[in-house]
């Protein structure tokens, strides 16, 4: 029976959806243990891409496997409806930009236009994750915009701010000019690009003496117009020298002349003398702009000392322009150039124009006027050096236009205080893989900086601060009812966004007058940050609130790698700010999906094939496993391949259909030879089962051990291999080396506990595999359940994804028989190998295996499995031994001349001479000690390679294979005798291909003809089939017969009622093959 997997998932949704399966999972696990997750929120307003399937991939497996195992685990979907993804796209629908253009509109008519995209691909969403087979639910979902998540958050902040850990300052921060409004610290490094840009050195005259310099370097020329001190290392060595080109003096850092002189070998200055940096603290300079010098000369315009300068970049001296620059601003602060009191000039606007400040460029954007500058500083003078160089510039992640920082008054969460708590905190979390906390993430925290809330944006949640116009007088309100009680509003509040809340006001509780609410909303971060509170209402919904504080912090969170610096850092503050704790236990971090070349998935580049069209082509379960077996897991980068899915069909989804098939064929079969119609028994004695029964179910029970204890882990990077190698061991082990006794070749009792066993392993894997690919498991299990008894039956039984997750029966556990099989599997992998290194193919029958171990039980446990062993490898005589010796084996070194040639470089030819003739004894030692000296040059253990060897004449018919345990020497003699055999399993391999080709299943009875044509190598076909008649007809189960073409007859293949006939050839001898239908 084939299958069209995508048209497969296709059936088993529409059934999930006719029993409403998801919520039927939730039914029945009611009461149980609860189990949390918390689904970070996606914005809705680009479709879904291959980062979000594979979360949601993640984040459907995990909840799935411990809702089998028995917790209830509610799964909500939740969406990020605020922020400035929201506002840009509204601004480019409309075609505005900046705070005039919104209150032109109006805040109620600018926010309905943001409401009204919020949710317009939700659609698409909701059919793309559950077409991924992902449980969760849509209906009961949570939004950032809904007024009770809102109100949660303003909670949020009332307990920060009420604990002091809330406030307002005036600091550096990177700046958005196309959304006018600061973005935190983590949000300006998720977008960096390569840049040329300036790269100038200018003059300062010392206003002591105006023919010497002090020499800056900048890549900001705009931040020139606002300089107000020039930063000096206090321990640095600077020179005075005269340049004779310019005959002017100049002080600079001697190391960076390079940096002064295009050509510093053909540069002539003279060095006047040298000067410590502390020394040059406090000289003044002529600034090169006179924008704020008359005003200001008293103070600024002098050398201050920072220790943040450097001396690998620059020219040593730093160009100090507070408001554009966080150490600018810090060093001058500390210098008492600037205060609360009195600001630095800060002439640029919210859309990075300068003001009227700097008249002759007013209303020019900053970056725009780099040119313009640098003209008139040439014309002055004051130009010492003009190029370029590439930088590394933060973009806006939204708009996708360079960052500028720039001083704002802000609102900031304190961040660097709690840092210490919260690495204590994140040390009592488990994170999957455990770098991503240990380095990338802790280290993130180490160097915290505090953390601005507020975005001078229209659509989010207002944050909920009422001021005095002097901001001395602050009240922070923690729900609506406290606003309404604060304010003595009476109106309806069921929308808490700026045009229904700003123009509340409260009265002042010391005179000065009526408080309004700040301009500032919460930066959207802040907002999914308080996701497991406000999701759930908390602390408001009484119903939610027990659950909350029984089940918190949440088992399982899982983003990807750049949520370390978002969502999983805002959670972590909040959590320890709150609650003292981090808001989760385990933490899966996934790593970035590429495209095919390598390079970020595009949509406007179309280089990554569309979700949805690979779900319909592949299925949903091919597309799940190549993402959880790939190395995103490992939080690594994954190139998208389609030939992967392809793989995962064709290693993992058809084997395991196939299996399913042949076992359903041999139900089918004993049915029809014996009218026994299988029906599964699960008490089946173990004891008198064959051995690959008991080593199949024993390994059934070991995966489980290893999938529990992984499981509990988080590590489904070594999960998901584990149970897609159980696949294999079924079809390409178990049934292989069963298919006879399967088919009832060995008697009716043999075949129902051959069957019973292959149920078994079938229905383990359909529940084991369930969470991972939920389909194929649940179409196949449809198929499987008419074979269980009653008694196994779930309390529901209409999806595999009702039933409990196995548990491990220690009555199947043998460590010895899985001991054994996994020896047979080493011998028959190494001979395998043998042959194919010869060509000689599987079924060309061959005298002679011996295998050698010095372990006694090792050869014990081979004799065991003889049988197997001889028939799978097709040879006639195992011999086994533990003495080396008595096949003249000699231990022989070797090297990777790549690697130890570089080592050794002039002595490698004196030890590549040496190696051949090093004798076995001294080999031995050589394992035994871990090094070994070779012509007075001591070699370790990762220098030398050791390999056992057959020392005998008769090598060229002896084909040797090792693991470096046990050696295999198998003999490649041709036997005539034996060549006969061969032929007659390549006839009985091309009867089985025409029946299958012919559509005819086991249970067809056929009587098979055969008429030799042509044997030009003179393989003895004609003999074969008389001399083999009787093991031909017993292998096919059909009476064979020969029969003589007329001459008339084509060679060519023909099909009429119940008759196949069509040409074969082995080992280019031809015969005709007719199969008719009894």
């Amino acid at each position: 029976m084939s299958i069209n997997f995508p048209a497969a998932e296709q059936a088993v949704l529409q059934r999930w959806n006719e029993i409403d399966a998801f919520q039927r999972q939730l039914q029945l696990s009611k009461g149980r243990k609860r189990y949390t997750f918390y689904d970070g929120p996606p914005f809705a307003t680009g479709l879904p891409h291959y980062g979000h399937l594979l979360a949601s991939t993640i984040k459907d497996v995990i909840p799935r496997y411990w809702c089998m195992k028995g917790y209830y685990v509610e799964r909500r979907f939740g969406w990020d409806t605020h922020g400035l993804p929201i506002e840009h796209e509204i601004d480019k629908k409309l075609g505005i930009s900046g705070r005039e253009a919104v209150e032109k509109l109006g805040l109620a008519g600018y926010n309905q236009e943001c409401r009204s995209i919020v949710m317009r691909l939700a659609t698409e969403w909701r059919q793309t994750i559950e077409r991924l087979g992902r449980w969760i639910d849509f209906d009961n979902d949570y939004k950032t915009m809904n007024p009770s998540f809102m109100e949660s958050v303003w909670w949020v902040c009332k307990e920060l701010f009420e604990k002091g850990q809330i406030y307002r300052d005036y600091k550096v921060m990177p700046y958005s000019t196309a959304l006018g409004t600061p973005l935190s610290n983590f949000e300006a490094q998720e977008n960096k690009k390569d840049l040329q840009e300036p790269a100038i050195v200018v003059a300062f005259p010392l206003i002591s003496d105006p023919k010497t310099n002090l020499l800056i370097w900048t890549t900001t020329p705009w931040t020139l117009p606002s300089n107000i001190a020039v930063a000096s290392h206090p321990d640095f060595e600077y020179v005075k020298i005269h340049d004779h080109a310019s005959d002017r003096n100049y002080i600079f850092l001697e190391s960076l002349a390079k940096n002064v002189y295009k050509d510093l070998k053909s540069a002539k200055y003279t060095v006047l003398e040298k000067i410590k940096g502390r020394d040059l603290e406090g000289l003044k300079y002529k600034p090169p702009f006179n924008y704020f010098y008359e005003d200001n000369k008293d103070l600024w315009f002098q050398v201050i000392k920072a220790t943040y300068v450097t001396s690998d970049a620059g020219v040593g001296l730093v160009h100090t322009s507070p408001a554009f620059g966080q150490d600018d601003f810090v060093a001058a602060s500390d210098a008492g150039l600037i205060s609360a009191q009195r600001f630095p000039p800060n002439p640029v606007d919210d859309k990075g124009c300068y003001t009227s400040e700097i008249p002759d460029f007013q209303g020019q954007k900053v970056q725009s006027a780099n040119k313009a500058l640098i003209s008139l500083l040439k014309e002055s003078g004051l130009l010492v050096l003009n190029g370029q160089i590439n930088h590394t510039i933060s973009f806006c992640p939204r708009s996708d236009t360079p960052l500028i920082n720039k001083a704002v008054s802000a609102w900031f969460v304190r961040v660097a205080d709690i840092a210490p708590q919260m690495l204590e905190n994140l040390d009592k979390t488990h994170w999957v893989p455990a770098f991503v906390k240990e380095k990338r993430f802790g280290n993130w925290i180490a160097n915290a900086r505090d953390w601005n809330i507020s975005r001078n944006r229209f659509w989010g949640t207002p944050i909920p601060i009422w001021a005095s116009d002097d901001f001395e007088e602050l009240v922070c309100i923690g729900s609506v009812a406290e606003l309404k009680e604060r304010s003595g509003y009476t109106g309806e509040l069921e929308d808490l966004h700026r045009d229904k809340v700003d123009g509340i006001t409260i009265p002042s509780q010391r005179g000065k007058g009526v408080l309004h609410r700040i301009d500032e909303v919460f930066d959207c971060w802040f907002e999914s940050g308080s996701m497991p509170y406000a999701s759930q209402h908390y602390p408001f919904d009484k119903e939610t609130k027990g659950h909350f504080e029984d089940s918190f912090p949440a088992d399982f969170v899982a983003e990807g790698l750049d949520q370390t610096r978002g969502w999983f850092y805002t959670l972590t503050i909040l959590g320890t700010h709150l609650f003292g704790t981090v808001p989760f236990k385990n933490c899966v971090v996934n790593g970035i999906v590429l495209a095919d070349n390598g390079k970020k998935m595009s949509k406007r580049l179309k280089n990554y094939p569309d979700p949805s069209l690979v779900m319909q082509s592949f299925g949903a379960d091919a597309l799940r496993l190549y993402l959880i077996t790939s190395p995103v897991v490992r939080a690594e980068t994954l190139r998208f391949k389609e030939s992967g899915l392809k793989e995962v069909v064709s290693k993992v989804l058809l084997p395991f259909w196939n299996s399913y098939n042949f076992f359903e064929a041999q139900a089918a079969l004993l049915k029809k030879v014996e009218d026994v119609r299988f029906v599964f028994d699960p008490d089946m004695d173990i004891v008198n089962r064959g051995i690959m029964d008991r080593w199949i179910l024993a390994s059934c029970q070991s995966l489980l051990r290893l999938v529990d204890q992984e499981m509990a882990a988080y590590r489904l990077y070594t999960v998901v291999p584990a149970l897609l190698n159980m696949i294999d061991k079924m079809t390409n082990w178990y049934i292989r080396f069963n298919r006879k006794r399967l088919k009832g070749d060995l008697g009716l009792e043999s075949s129902i506990q051959g069957l019973n066993t292959l149920f078994e392993v079938l229905f383990f894997l359909c529940r084991t595999l369930a969470p991972f690919m939920p389909f194929l498991t649940d179409h196949i299990y449809q198929l499987l359940a008419q074979y269980l008894p009653k008694s196994l039956l779930a309390k529901d039984s209409r999806s595999i994804h009702f039933y409990a997750y196995p548990e491990v029966r220690e009555e199947l556990v043998d460590e010895v028989v899985e001991r054994k099989i996994k020896r047979m599997q080493t011998i028959v992998e190494l001979v395998r190998v043998s042959r194919e290194r010869r060509t000689i193919g599987l079924k060309t029958p061959l005298r002679t295996l011996t295998v050698i171990h010095p372990d006694q039980v090792y050869c014990d446990d081979l004799r065991s499995l003889e049988a197997y062993i001889c028939e799978e490898l097709n040879v006639y005589n195992l011999e086994l031994s533990i003495h080396e010796t008595d096949y003249n084996v000699v231990y022989a070194l070797h090297a990777d001349w790549s690697t130890l040639g570089k080592k050794l470089r002039k002595d490698a030819m004196k030890i590549k001479n040496a190696l051949p003739h090093v004798p076995t004894p001294q080999v031995k030692d050589f394992l035994r000690d871990k090094e070994i000296k070779i012509e007075g040059i001591t070699l370790q253990e990762e220098d030398l390679i050791v390999r056992r060897e057959i020392k005998s004449d008769e090598t060229k018919q002896l084909e040797v294979n090792t693991d470096n345990d046990v050696l295999t020497i198998l003999d490649v003699a041709s036997d005539p005798d034996l060549l006969m055999d061969g032929v007659a399993r390549e006839i009985v391999n091309r009867v089985q291909q025409l029946r299958k080709k012919a559509g005819y299943t086991p249970i067809d009875d056929l009587k098979v003809q055969y008429s030799v044509l042509d044997d030009p190598d003179n393989i003895g076909l004609q003999k074969v089939f008389a001399s083999r008649a009787s093991l031909l007809e017993t292998s096919l189960k059909s009476p064979l017969e020969q029969y003589s073409k007329p001459k008339e007859e084509t060679v060519a293949g023909v099909e009429e009622k119940g008759v196949v006939e069509e040409q074969q050839e082995v080992q280019k001898a031809t015969f005709l093959l007719k199969l008719l239908h009894v």
